[in-house]
């Protein structure tokens, strides 16, 4: 039997948080970011976007907005919004066209940014629904569940740890009796690493920070501020474990695999399993005995959307929740089926597990977001190597302040960033870190290095990635590096593609952890690029276009979740 799509619930609590804003000419503030310092979870007043809860994010993956979809509503096609880890539904969404005659038309993308663009009312021009992995956050937004107008679960898939065999052999642990607790001790004594997405864009993160809180706190029903701060010293201890961490949940696969330096990821159920099938790493998925967050990939129509979009909405839903179609997805995602006659794939365990209980106010997981990011979390350390050549003088150079300048709004506490111009060779390095005791004073010197920048020579890539190199060191652990590359040519200068690989190849291992995030600019070689991020185990960014998604400030933003 078909399930009733459920009414979403009026009057969700209002809190004086700050509601997400764009920044006029600028790039798209974090989310989550509460404006009251009065907010301050005592815990400590910190999760990709994806991305806030995004799906893998971005925006874990986050690909276009409105503009994509600007071309209004057309009879047979959806144009749905929808979390990024979603993609792997793409075959299936083309079976279903054949079967319905409806064509979706995604649009990836991560929850806050979904959040953010409903709550705007920019949504309801652009899309007929939304497609998220979890409505949980979205209904703490009363501005933003506004713009919906019901919501029907499609498939289930529960936050999950996945540990190498080797790590669950050497803890001892029988991973059906494996608690929050457990794992935090493991983490605590030194013997767990792990790897997580960003809480702030990825949907994924945003529930693993949700469980482990309430895991760690004992919360019975929704987390409070008070939850946060009984468990603030166990969150710390927790968090500094963490190893890697990512916009998306397919980088950080890729990373895992790469890497090998940490012991266990930390993903929703479904893409460990799937990750296991794919890359054949062999992970133990535990869910932890003590309960979960389950993302529930509800299809939600918009209340803008026009009648026939609403019709088409609930045949697609009818059809994805019919039983052959629900035993598909359990088959080829893993994901667990809504539908009572349908038995979970194989690999998934049939015992049950307590929900944890999601925030009850947007205070509260603005505010333990805000702590994970300035408070739990390693800081960041990050080299922007930045093309100062001749040709970006005009345009290019003051798109490149501006994004700079954007960005200086967004660093964390504890922050290191450290600017490295080029030209013909490295022109200066000046580093800064966001001091808590005095938070602007490291962002104001670093508006003030922008705003000196200067173009002039050629293009010396290579010489200065390795300067870039020589400036992160050997210590990778006390901190998530990373180097962010930005050129609009060719290298014109300086050492090879050739010499620069040798280089690279000869660092010590701890050192080549250290990724680069080449952003195409410009006239930039965009092969050029990318072999510098598939070398580095970095990835490519896109800043083509003049403004929004795949613009400068836009993938300066987007890259906020590697770091």
């Amino acid at each position: 039997m078909t399930e009733e799509p459920r009414p979403l619930a009026p009057g969700w609590p209002r809190t004086t948080a700050g509601r997400p804003r764009r920044r006029p000419g600028g790039p798209r503030r974090r989310a989550l970011r509460p404006l009251l310092a009065a907010l301050s979870v005592a815990v400590l007043v910190p999760l990709a976007a994806c991305t806030g809860p995004g799906g893998g994010t971005g925006s874990a993956g986050a690909s276009g907005g409105p503009s994509q979809n600007a071309d209004g509503p057309r009879p047979g096609t959806l144009r749905i919004l929808a979390s990024s880890e979603l993609a792997d539904l793409k075959p299936l969404l083309e079976e279903a066209r054949k079967a319905t005659g409806i064509t979706v038309r995604p649009t990836w993308t991560g929850t806050l940014d979904a959040v953010e663009q409903l709550g705007s009312g920019t949504a309801d021009r652009a899309y007929d629904a939304v497609w998220l992995s979890s409505n949980d956050y979205l209904r703490l937004h009363p501005d933003a569940a506004a713009h919906i107008t019901s919501e029907t679960p499609l498939m289930t898939s529960p936050v999950a740890l996945g540990v190498r065999p080797a790590t669950v052999q050497r803890l001892g642990w029988r991973p059906s009796e494996v608690t929050w607790s457990q794992v935090h001790r493991a983490v605590a004594e030194g013997r767990l690493t792990y790897g997580m997405t960003d809480p702030a864009r990825s949907n994924s993160g945003f529930s693993a920070l949700v469980s482990v809180a309430s895991g760690l706190s004992g919360a019975q029903s929704a987390l409070t501020d008070a939850d946060v701060r009984g468990a603030s010293g166990k969150l710390r201890e927790f968090f500094a474990g963490q190893r890697l961490t990512s916009g998306s949940s397919g980088w950080l696969a890729t990373a895992y695999a790469r890497r090998g330096t940490v012991d266990a990821l930390i993903n929703y159920e479904s893409v460990l399993l799937s990750l296991n099938r794919d890359s054949h790493t062999g992970l133990t998925v535990i869910r932890p005995r003590d309960g979960v967050v389950t993302a529930d990939y509800p299809l939600s129509a918009l209340t803008a959307a026009t009648p026939g979009a609403k019709d088409a909405v609930r045949a697609l839903t009818a059809y994805l929740r019919t039983p052959g179609v629900q035993r598909k997805l359990t088959r080829d995602t893993f994901r667990r089926p809504v539908v009572p006659s349908v038995r979970p794939a194989p690999p998934l365990a049939a015992d049950a597990r307590r929900e944890l209980p999601f925030p009850g106010t947007r205070s509260v997981a603005d505010g333990l977001l805000h702590a994970y990011e300035n408070k739990l979390r390693r800081p960041s350390r990050t080299v922007y190597v930045l093309d100062t050549s001749g040709s970006m003088a005009g345009d290019r150079l003051a798109a490149l302040k501006a994004a700079l300048t954007g960005l200086t709004e967004d660093f964390r506490e504890r922050e290191e960033v450290t600017l490295l111009p080029f030209g013909s060779s490295v022109k200066q390095v000046r580093t800064h870190t966001v001091d808590p005791a005095d938070p602007r004073r490291g962002p104001a010197a670093l508006r003030a290095d922008t705003a000196a920048l200067s173009a002039g020579g050629e293009t010396a890539i290579y010489s200065s990635l390795k300067s870039a190199y020589e400036r992160i060191g050997a210590d990778t652990e006390s901190a998530f590096t990373s180097i962010v590359l930005m050129t609009d040519g060719e290298n014109t200068s300086g050492d090879t593609a050739r010499d620069f690989t040798a280089y690279y190849r000869a660092l010590p291992g701890a050192r080549r952890a250290t990724p680069v995030f080449p952003v195409v600019f410009g006239d930039s070689d965009r092969a050029e690029l990318d072999r510098i991020a598939a070398l580095t185990g970095g990835r490519l960014f896109d800043a083509t276009k003049e403004r929004g998604p795949g613009s400068l400030d836009g993938a300066f933003e987007e890259i906020r979740g590697y770091q």
